[in-house]
């Protein structure tokens, strides 16, 4: 049995503020954005909502007659008016006035990078795959069905995506084959924080996967908030949040009696930092990374990011003692990651040639587990 984690970056398109080499600046869109979507679906708009309002539309270049990176979109009804002379005025009086939304814009992934993801897919040939950062599972089906096809390779058998909490289409999914399929599904995406925010960023989803021998497994899928545009206490907090929750869903399942659970994924911290010790620390899960079988390939470095320095650790795969006892083999896939040039750290795809080619800057992480005696 082979289980894998990786971060694709989106399949065939990603939000344009997400590749701007200016990490703080693709965060001031992103946050202005998901703050008039707040704005926009109360249902009075006070004048100090609607000032606010006027500032973000201005920030994000709405009016202009393509925006750069974001997009408003008006169903019916009436929202804001441009006189011929003065300034533009809200409307609305609130919700209840229109149906409309303001989204970011996306752009095609870079073909051969697309091309480069499906590569890694299909070499790394894991039964059991998490996918982090899909569209939705539209795109992740139309992704095995046609990239991984088109290369030589087979489609998923199962593939699931649970839409989550987050607007700009980077959810948790899962692809399974040679046998594997979904039993029982547990979304987590209305768990709630002390402050009434939502804990899951995407969700958490709880897979039952039930193996051809008719075993099964409980398979978790993650990824916690990001560090892109700071590390501020509110990000810090969050991902604290988000790995207590975890910690307690995986608890929740062994007091139940299961004892084969996998939580994987992109959790966007590194070993030591304080916010994910509930999880790595407070509970007997293992990472595949300490068992001795565990290997990195001709770079030393455990990171699963950039260029792979332990630093750059952010990527699990978490085990019950149950699982961690039957496994032979462990590693780091990096042939569709960037190498680094002056000395190139491991082997690519041919195909990658240039940065800009590289199936993601997330190396994919995997684990082979015996079957049950």
């Amino acid at each position: 049995m082979k289980i894998a984690a990786f971060n694709v970056e989106n399949l065939f398109d990603r939000p344009k503020a997400f590749n701007l080499q200016d990490q703080a600046k693709g965060a001031a869109i992103t946050d202005a954005v998901a703050e008039i979507n707040v704005l926009i679906g109360k249902d009075v708009y006070s004048d100090a909502d609607k000032k606010r309002m006027l500032a973000l539309i201005k920030q994000l270049k709405l009016t202009s007659p393509r925006p750069p990176f974001a997009i408003f979109r008006k169903i019916r009804g009436s929202f804001w008016k441009r006189p011929k002379t003065g300034p533009m005025v809200i409307t609305a009086k609130g919700r209840a006035d229109w149906v409309g939304w303001v989204e970011l814009r996306t752009e095609p992934n870079n073909a051969v990078a697309v091309m480069n993801t499906g590569r890694v897919i299909m070499e790394a040939a894991a039964d059991i795959l998490a996918v982090i950062e899909a569209e939705d599972r539209v795109a992740l089906k139309q992704f095995s069905e046609q990239v991984l096809l088109k290369l030589g390779g087979d489609p998923y058998d199962e593939i699931m995506l649970i839409d989550g909490n987050d607007e700009r289409g980077i959810d948790v999914g899962l692809m399974l084959t040679n046998g594997y399929s979904v039993g029982l599904m547990r979304s987590h995406i209305a768990d709630m924080r002390e402050n009434g925010e939502r804990i899951y960023s995407r969700d958490c989803p709880e897979y039952q996967v039930i193996a051809p021998s008719g075993e099964t497994i409980w398979i978790l899928p993650n990824h916690f908030k990001s560090k892109f545009g700071g590390n501020d206490e509110n990000s810090i907090a969050k991902r604290r949040d988000q790995a207590r929750r975890t910690a307690e869903i995986y608890e929740g399942l062994r007091a139940e009696g299961h004892d084969k659970i996998v939580v994987l994924g992109d959790l966007n911290d590194t070993p030591e930092s304080e916010p994910l010790q509930r999880l790595l620390a407070d509970t007997d899960l293992m990472e595949v990374s300490e068992h001795p079988n565990f290997s990195t390939g001709a770079f030393a470095g455990k990171g699963t990011y950039g260029l792979g320095n332990d630093s750059n650790k952010i990527d699990y795969l978490l085990l019950s003692p149950a699982l961690f006892a039957r496994v032979t083999a462990a590693g780091i896939f990096r042939k569709g990651a960037w190498p680094g040039s002056r000395p190139k750290r491991w082997e690519v795809f041919p195909e990658l040639d240039k940065d800009i080619h590289a199936a993601s800057d997330h190396h994919l992480i995997w684990v082979e587990l015996s079957d049950l005696p």
